[in-house]
């Protein structure tokens, strides 16, 4: 398997997801079964991964993502975006993200850790 990316992983999951394709089935895809998330000093497991990414997605209307910097290099991973949201209620969120972390052997994400900050709508274009 191509290594995943986590913009792919955000298109696929948020903001285009495939109509044919379970929730679970799309995260199979990107992330390894022991995968664990770091956002805001918080650890999450798979599971409670999942269920973050399933209350986002209920409320997401529509998003974009814009990759400013992305690096591999062996398994560790780092990738700087700048993702635009709409949310079904009408309001829209502008945010810049970094995340680094760490591929599993067959190219999921294994572990990754993110921080962000709101930005004006005009940088975040």
């Amino acid at each position: 398997m191509e290594s995943a990316r986590i913009s792919e992983a955000l298109r696929a999951l948020v903001f285009d997801p495939d109509p044919d394709a379970g929730l679970g089935e799309t995260i199979d895809r990107y992330y390894a079964p022991d995968y664990t998330h770091r956002s805001d000093g918080r650890t999450l497991d798979r599971a409670a991964f999942v269920a973050m990414v399933a209350g986002i997605r209920s409320l997401v209307a529509a998003g974009t993502v814009t990759v400013l910097d992305e690096v591999r290099d062996g398994s560790v991973y780092a990738e700087r975006h700048v993702f635009r949201l709409t949310l079904k209620d009408g309001s829209e969120q502008h945010r810049e993200v970094a995340v680094f972390g760490v591929l599993a052997e067959d190219g999921r994400f294994l572990h990754l850790s993110e921080t962000g900050f709101e930005v004006p709508p005009e940088e975040a274009a």
